[in-house]
């Protein structure tokens, strides 16, 4: 009988597994939900730390429990909780079968659960209450989020109001030394399979983690390289509470070794982003200065110029860098066959952190655009890729008169729950009211991953409440990165479509 061992999150405790558990219990397995000191379980001795370690010793305890009985072990850790899992882990990693990672991270030995919290705002009011806090008290907890807080910490998509409700109200302060206490590993726990369980309603799924692997992400290729396999649930951030009957026929394929493994690209499979442009451009002359190449259409000028802004983030050691990509590079070759200067750029979107010196690099390579003397300075058009896609909330932002068009194809078009950028500026969803006439040429792929689907319906729902001039481009079956992924028919209708659109506009 294989024995699930399930430890939530932050602020929450065993109540949150109380569905999964009675349907994995009814599916004929054995379930312990560990109560974490503080967070469910006993609330400490006065005077008492409670820090990482304490939670480690509170899932080694029920590990010991069922190890006597030689049943097999599966170890299930939840956001936060996957802390405490490892810790425990690495300690008798004889005697776990597998450890799921359930829309959990990957920390390594001497990083604090801290560094895995996705909003800037609560991790800096940790810091202030450890620095001017006692052990316990204020000092030493971090209140739970009130009902509208939880989007902070995950994304709520999938919850019913009773259950955030519920959530709110049983949640419980979280001791500061379970966050700011660096893990532990001898490196034991390596020896131990994983599978990790992706919401794909809060972050990446498999499609988005493949694209990692193949322009290079180092922790993601890691993953590909120990063939880790990974399940999908489309929902948010709480699959306990929004999907348990889901969830657990996920937990229970993870823990038979099911899941869709990463591949990484070698010389039989070339990687998607790689892969030939699905329309047959013929080559333009090519002109390269700093960061931008110019692809350049016939005769003098001055022409219309379109800059292509690619998404990430990408790595720095990536290459070929993305101004070479094939679909940069095919729409920039596309464009300058009918009379318009394309333009591919590098910027240094390496991490999500990294907006704002991408979005300088973007203004910089457009003014030089827009000085060289073979363009047309009043008629510029920008379009958008993917993780680029927030970018745009600087454009849309009262736009210059000489901007007469943006495009944008599969972008994010507001901050992932799980970057933790919710009150940074690059979210166009806010911008878009302030955009005027500006033309908006939106290209949305049907197959679009939950998450960046989610912020392309806010977008329209926004741009239809202001009033905002936006052209929708439907990609029928299309799916991230179609241009090279998926060249059908109807993904070369759609792409001629949008570059008229916005040449058109460009032209007028």
């Amino acid at each position: 009988m294989t024995v699930f061992i399930l430890v939530a999150g932050a602020f929450t405790g065993p109540h949150v597994w109380r569905d999964t558990a009675a349907r994995l219990t009814a599916e004929g397995a054995e379930v312990r939900t560990v109560a974490l000191t503080g967070l469910g379980g006993r609330l400490g001795d006065p005077g008492e730390t409670v820090d990482l370690e304490t939670h480690v010793a509170d899932v080694l305890a029920v590990i010991d429990a069922v190890a006597e009985a030689g049943r097999e072990i599966v170890l299930v850790g939840h956001d936060y909780g996957i802390h405490p899992v490892l810790g425990a882990a690495d300690r008798r990693s004889g005697s776990i079968a597998r450890i799921v990672h359930l829309d959990a991270g990957v920390p390594g030995d001497g990083v604090p659960a801290l560094a895995a919290v996705p909003d800037q705002r609560v991790r800096d009011e940790v810091m202030e209450r450890a620095a001017g806090g006692g052990e316990r008290g204020a000092g030493g907890e971090l209140p739970p989020p009130d009902r509208d807080g939880w989007s902070r910490w995950g994304s709520t998509a999938g919850l019913s109001d009773a259950a955030l409700d519920g959530l709110t109200a049983l949640a419980a302060p979280q001791p500061l030394g379970t966050l700011l206490q660096p893990l532990r590993l001898t490196g034991a726990v390596a020896e131990v399979p994983v599978t990790g369980v992706l919401c794909t309603g809060n972050g990446p799924g498999v499609e988005v983690l493949q694209i990692l692997v193949d322009v290079g992400d180092p922790t993601v290729r890691a993953l590909a390289e120990a063939r880790v396999p990974f399940l999908e649930l489309p929902t948010g951030h709480w699959p306990m509470l929004s999907c348990p009957a889901a969830l657990v026929g996920t937990l229970i394929e993870a823990a038979a070794g099911g899941g869709h493994r990463l591949t990484v690209a070698d010389a039989v499979r070339t990687p998607a982003h790689l892969r030939p442009f699905l329309l047959d451009v013929p080559q333009r002359p090519r002109e390269r200065a700093g960061n931008t190449d110019l692809y350049l259409p016939d005769g003098p000028g001055p022409h219309p110029a379109v800059v292509f802004v690619h998404g990430g983030p990408v790595p720095a050691e990536a290459r070929p860098t993305p101004r070479d990509w094939p679909t940069l590079t095919g729409y920039a070759r596309h464009v300058a066959g009918q009379g318009v200067l394309g333009v591919t750029l590098d910027h240094r979107l390496h991490a999500v952190t990294d907006y704002e010196v991408a979005a300088a690099d973007v203004a910089d390579a457009v003014e030089r655009v827009r000085a060289d003397p073979r363009v047309d300075a009043d008629r510029v058009a920008l379009w958008f890729f993917s993780g680029g896609g927030p970018i745009l909330a600087d454009w849309l932002t009262n736009p210059p008169a000489w901007l007469r068009c943006v495009a944008a194809n599969y972008p994010i078009l507001a901050p992932l729950p799980s970057w933790g950028l919710g009150g940074s500026r690059f979210h166009p969803v806010r911008a878009v009211s302030r955009a005027g006439c500006l033309p908006v040429v939106l290209v949305r792929a049907e197959r679009e991953s939950a998450d960046i689907a989610a912020t392309v319906e806010e977008f329209l729902a926004e741009a239809a409440r202001c009033g905002a001039n936006v052209e929708v481009i439907d990609v029928p079956e299309g799916r991230h990165g179609f241009e090279t992924l998926a060249p059908t028919d109807g993904a070369r209708e759609a792409v001629h479509r949008a570059v008229g659109a916005v040449l058109a506009r460009l032209k007028g």
